[in-house]
């Protein structure tokens, strides 16, 4: 069987799949460990780069370029891709990727490295976009989610191999190689891409890309980035910096709004959020995405300053955390597969998440590892039952054309919130830590206790110490406290959601899905798919 025939009439059970269509998903999640990777893998080899290239006072920059990057290009590489062909647009990502990573690689200097990572971050949109989308295009609803139960699969392996990963490669082929290794998997990513996968043929709408909406939201999304990675930080709330940037992300989004509804061919279609399910999804992905990152940000710092975990490992700390996400996603994307619905799942994972961080949140200097252990294991499971059910929910409400866009909405929200959570967090974090410091006498460390490791701490007399370990408590329960009550709003929208059946390998049959739902990609008796295209179409793109 090809992959022209996956779209074809499924029975009631879930068919195996061909192989060439496994041999397509091994090619997708190469790619997407690439992307999620390489910023786990650089931040353990940070120090070394510093030590070699200089350039201390612009370390940040070497992960915010990533991250503006990927952020900024992930909704104009979706709509290019619905545009011109999913199959060449992710081809051209990833040669991006491939060519930021060898360029960082042979970088001299720092502003070499941060130019370098910002080519690298704008491959890195398109990776993550691609891999969603393609697996739109490839798997039937139905049979979407255990796939995308493997992508989980993939972030929780990233988060947790990154850290141990750059370490090795730093200490044993030097911090180069961090880059480097990016080159021969990518290589066969590309190999595998090139050969087997298959996609229909793109029909020429004859309009161009929306060049000016692109420009407005990659100003705003920048904006957006900046105002959080700075805020609190590098610069005051309250500086004239990040009141103009405030002011420039707003415009330029709300001019963004105006350019859409004139656009021929808008970067994202505004009628896409008139679908309650779709909209919602956006909702629950950012607020997971505050959350989660949040999450994978403080409680490191929380085992390591206050239960005097060790650094070197780091990515094991979150381990209960991130195993538990894994399974239950792969648990939630088998059962929609086998039944078609999921409404359940944003509903359990909204109350498993909300408990989670409430449990988090009354951590104090004499919780023991095993007790943290299992709140982060709730968290864990109510992040893997929300994670991939968002974008296999949205797509789902989207229609095929606009399948990147849906996609690429979805990673947007998901990157946001973690921009606004990880910002928002530690700015009451920082804010409860320097107060109880200075409350217990601690002015010394002050200026530094939201960044003291577990070595630095050792130094401290006992007493500073022991202030400082009370602090970081107090300043995690805030945090997580703020997180809790953000995550409720996540769980009430769960509510809302519309149980819309999934095509594809049950009994329902397209077209019976309701108005909210996207036409099915299964042909009919006539040979043509859901949205009456003739099957014979089918064909490598090129």
């Amino acid at each position: 069987m090809s992959l022209d025939a996956v779209g074809s009439e499924q029975k009631n059970k879930a068919a195996p799949q061909p192989r060439s269509v496994r041999v397509v998903l091994l090619a997708l999640m190469i790619a997407m460990l690439l992307a999620m990777l390489d910023n786990m893998i650089i931040g353990t080899a940070m120090p070394t780069i510093v030590g070699e290239l200089g350039g201390l006072e612009h370390l940040s920059w070497v992960v915010t370029a990533y991250t503006l990057a990927t952020a900024a290009s992930t909704p104009i590489w979706g709509k290019v891709g619905d545009m011109y062909g999913r199959k060449k647009i992710f081809l051209l990502s990833i040669v991006i990727f491939l060519i930021g990573s060898a360029l960082s690689g042979m970088a001299q200097d720092m502003g070499q490295l941060i130019g370098f990572r910002a080519v690298q971050g704008l491959g890195a949109g398109g990776l993550m976009v691609g891999v969603m989308a393609i697996i739109g295009d490839l798997i039937p609803p139905r049979e979407r989610g255990k796939y995308q139960g493997m992508m989980a699969g993939v972030m929780a392996l990233a988060m947790i191999g990154g850290p141990l990963v750059g370490g090795t490669i730093t200490d044993h082929l030097g911090w180069r190689w961090s880059f480097y290794i990016n080159l021969p998997l990518g290589a066969v990513a590309l190999a595998m891409i090139v050969t087997v996968l298959h996609l229909p043929v793109v029909e020429r709408t004859g309009n161009k890309v929306d060049y000016l909406g692109a420009a407005l939201l990659t100003v705003g999304i920048t904006s957006i980035v900046l105002v959080t990675t700075w805020g609190g930080t590098e610069y005051a709330w309250t500086s004239a910096l990040i009141m103009e940037l405030i002011a420039i992300g707003v415009v330029t989004l709300v001019s963004f709004v105006y350019v859409q509804t004139k656009a021929p061919e808008p970067i994202l279609p505004l009628h896409i959020f008139r679908n309650r399910n779709f909209t919602l999804m956006q909702v629950i992905g950012f607020l997971t995405g505050f959350v989660m990152f949040g999450a994978v940000l403080f409680l490191p710092l929380y085992q390591q300053s206050v239960q005097g975990a060790s650094a070197t490992n780091s990515g094991l700390l979150l381990l209960p955390l991130l195993l538990s996400m894994m399974v239950v996603s792969l648990f939630a994307g088998r059962v929609t597969t086998n039944t078609g619905k999921y409404k359940i799942f944003p509903i359990a994972g909204g109350a498993l998440m909300v408990t989670g961080l409430f449990l988090l949140a009354q951590m104090d200097t004499g919780t023991s590892r095993l007790t943290s252990g299992v709140y982060m294991a709730v968290l864990g499971a109510g992040m893997g039952f929300l994670m991939q059910i968002t974008m296999l929910v949205a797509q789902n409400s989207a229609e095929p054309k606009d399948m990147g866009v849906a996609s690429s909405s979805t990673t947007l929200f998901r990157t946001l919130g973690s921009s606004f959570g990880v910002a928002i967090m530690g700015a009451l974090f920082t804010g409860k830590v320097e107060e109880e410091m200075a409350a217990r006498g601690g002015d010394a460390v002050t200026a530094q206790s939201a960044q003291l490791d577990a070595a630095s701490l050792a130094k401290l007399p006992e007493a500073a110490r022991e202030a400082y370990q009370i602090a970081v408590s107090s300043g995690t329960h805030v945090a997580f406290l703020l997180a809790g009550s953000v995550a409720v709003i996540g769980f009430v929208a769960a509510f809302f959601v519309k149980e819309v059946p999934l095509r594809g390998a049950g009994p329902e049959k397209a077209g019976t899905a309701g108005k909210d739902a996207a036409p099915s990609g299964a042909k009919d008796g006539n040979g043509k798919d859901g949205n009456g295209n003739d099957g014979k179409k089918i064909a490598q793109s090129a």
